[in-house]
């Protein structure tokens, strides 16, 4: 009688603990819900890893501004700039997954570094969550033409490299950059000898251009129409296999450089810490695709940022991507040779 009372009373005690835990769990799933249901209601922060004024910053803020106007919450962007723009990413990868912390994020920062660099703080695909993906960038052939009137097409410039083999310089904004891997294609597909020398950021590198201290620049679309518009530098191509619609008669290099099937384009992306709640998730994505899905905002990334749409903006089409990514940018950076400690 005793073990029957004590297995009935250890019986219920169990029962009892059982039911108690249930309802803890229930009552944390009801306090966690709500603030799901109605995120957001702070300050959103995306971070950019490169200066105030780069295309990166000019399109977060254009995007910033559609969000705040959706949420009316404010969407504040900032800069931690910084080793090719691992400082913000190591920044949003350690930041609380609560859906107030973003990255804009580029093929360089989440798929060229991960060859460029030694070694890398976060893993750029476990720490993060891919939001959305924001639109392929290309990059642009500079000339001088004022410094340089001899060369006016891309048929000319490669006539003087191959006529003078090591004695053309072309510009980057850095080691291991994009247009740094875009000029080492483009040597690479002509069988030219060109010097790469990198200067710190756009500002030094378009300068050394206009100052004739280097012949050609491949610089990121944005920029490099700007620079176009106000008669700084002459484009002669394009390093997508579609012309721009910001630039239509620059042909792409392909067609202007006879240099079949080159293509040399990176890409903007959204993405927040790894482990955010998937309700959340889901409404960042959807309300980030949402915007740059209008007609408005396509037409101002095409024509004043020479981005082009991506065909499919979705985390699922983002991931393909990205990984994708991932192995052929290795594969381009082993071959120029670029790696930075």
């Amino acid at each position: 009688m005793r073990i029957t009372s004590l297995n009935k009373f250890v019986t219920s005690a169990l029962v009892f603990c059982s039911l108690a835990s249930l309802q803890v769990q229930a009552q944390a799933q009801q306090q966690v819900q709500p603030q799901e249901d109605k995120w957001p209601t702070r300050a959103i922060s995306i971070t950019g890893g490169f200066p105030n004024g780069a295309g990166t910053d000019i399109y977060a803020r254009k995007l910033g501004e559609g969000l705040t106007a959706l949420w009316n919450v404010p969407v504040v962007v900032d800069s931690k700039t910084g080793a090719g723009g691992n400082i913000a990413s190591d920044a949003v990868a350690r930041a609380a997954p609560d859906g107030y912390s973003y990255l804009f994020g580029t093929a360089g920062t989440h798929a060229i570094n991960v060859a460029l660099y030694k070694k890398l703080n976060f893993d750029v695909e476990k720490d993060f969550t891919r939001i959305a993906l924001l639109g392929d960038v290309p990059n642009v052939l500079l000339v001088n033409s004022k410094k340089h009137p001899e060369i006016k097409t891309c048929a000319d410039l490669l006539k003087i490299a191959r006529e003078k083999p090591g004695t053309l310089n072309y510009a980057s904004t850095g080691n291991g950059a994009s247009g740094h891997l875009a000029g080492a294609q483009f040597a690479n597909a002509a069988k030219i000898n060109v010097v790469h020398v990198p200067y710190r950021g756009q500002g030094p590198a378009m300068a050394a251009l206009l100052a004739g201290d280097v012949e050609f620049f491949f610089n990121q679309s944005a920029a490099a129409i700007n620079a176009i518009k106000g008669g700084q530098a002459t484009a002669i191509a394009v390093t997508t296999r579609s012309r721009l619609s910001a630039l239509p008669d620059v042909p792409t290099v392909e067609q202007g450089c006879a240099l079949p099937g080159f293509e040399s384009s990176t890409w903007y992306g959204l993405f927040g810490p790894a482990n955010m709640p998937p309700a959340i998730t889901k409404k960042m994505s959807d309300s980030v695709i949402g915007i740059i899905s209008k007609p408005e905002f396509k037409q101002w990334l095409m024509e004043t940022q020479g981005i082009t749409p991506a065909a499919d903006s979705s985390p699922q089409a983002f991931e393909k991507i990205h990984q994708a990514d991932i192995k052929r940018w290795a594969e381009i950076v082993k071959m120029s040779g670029a790696q930075v400690d």
